[in-house]
């Protein structure tokens, strides 16, 4: 009979490739790796793995046990967490993923929330943008995946719950002495001699589609993943932006000034989970207080106030 824990080597062995190396992730001894994979080659009937020197290489059927694995842990999960919360024992365990600047505005806000009305349920917090981030949630690292699309985006989540949070939409950042500092609105077009600064690389794809279908292609002088550092080069007078205003919210904008951005371009904010995750309590509760996060921000038409 194939065991849970069993799997969860695989699934280490897989990734990295050595005894040694799934060890060092697991936390065990590599001869406890190597015993257990025993175990579940003779589980399975069939061999799992092929060692070549070092490394180690998966068999078909080991590929195949791969690829069902985490939806297996992932189900597993869902019933232990709704046993727990069945018996009573009020308490749960949330693994949350989120892209930075949800981390620095909706998070906090979601997590104090819940902490007070659920003081049983621990919280753990890693960063990922997307698609990383959806990748963590199917491959079984987290329970709950904040995330973010633009437009009619090709990301397939068919197979996921997706709890819509808020339409985030961009805005335009110009030094103080910017020509346009004091407009009440511009469009892309009136920004086309200028150089920018981009963001992230879903970002920055998207700077160049909306700048494009306005009849230019962006010069990008400076790119970077991090927010304030596209703050900092755009208040050094050094070119102009287009940011989400959640990334504007966790950034105290110095020498820099927003303008509102026509027509209006939004990126979606979603949180998404397992279809088995969802009914689990702790993370029914995380995914409702990200919601009501969200609408605290939001006027009625579910864009930033």
């Amino acid at each position: 009979m194939i065991e849970a824990r069993h799997l969860r080597v695989l699934r280490a062995v897989a990734a990295t490739g050595s005894f040694s190396a799934a060890a060092r992730e697991l936390g065990c001894t590599q001869p406890a790796v190597s015993q257990q994979m025993k175990a579940l080659e003779a589980s399975a009937g069939t061999p799992l793995l092929v060692r070549t020197g070092r490394e180690m290489r998966l068999t078909q059927a080991g590929e195949a046990l791969v690829r069902h694995a985490s939806g297996i842990l992932a189900g597993l999960t869902a019933a232990e967490e709704e046993v727990a919360a069945i018996a009573g024992l009020r308490a749960g365990r949330v693994r949350l993923v989120s892209f930075p600047s949800g981390s620095s505005t909706l998070v906090p806000t979601a997590l104090a929330a819940l902490r007070a009305a659920h003081p049983g349920t621990r919280v753990s917090l890693v960063e990922a943008e997307p698609p990383r981030s959806v990748e963590m949630l199917r491959e079984g690292d987290c329970d709950v995946a904040l995330a973010f699309r633009y437009g009619a985006s090709p990301d397939a989540w068919d197979d996921l719950v997706v709890r819509p949070l808020l339409a985030d939409r961009l805005v335009g950042l110009v030094p103080e002495g910017h020509r346009l500092a004091g407009a009440e609105s511009v469009t892309i077009g009136e920004l086309a001699e200028d150089p920018w600064i981009a963001g992230c690389p879903r970002c920055r794809r998207q700077l160049v589609d909306v700048c494009e279908k306005a009849g230019f292609t962006p010069r990008i002088d400076f790119a970077t993943d991090d927010y304030p550092a596209v703050v900092g080069l755009v208040g050094a007078g050094l070119g102009v932006a287009v940011l989400p205003e959640l990334a504007i919210e966790s950034v105290r904008p110095k020498g820099a000034v927003t303008v509102t951005v026509e027509p209006a371009e939004e990126r979606e904010i979603v949180a998404l989970t397992l279809p088995d995750l969802a009914q689990v309590p702790a993370v029914a509760a995380t995914l409702d207080e990200l919601a009501r996060a969200a609408a605290r921000g939001t006027n009625p038409a579910g864009t930033r106030v």
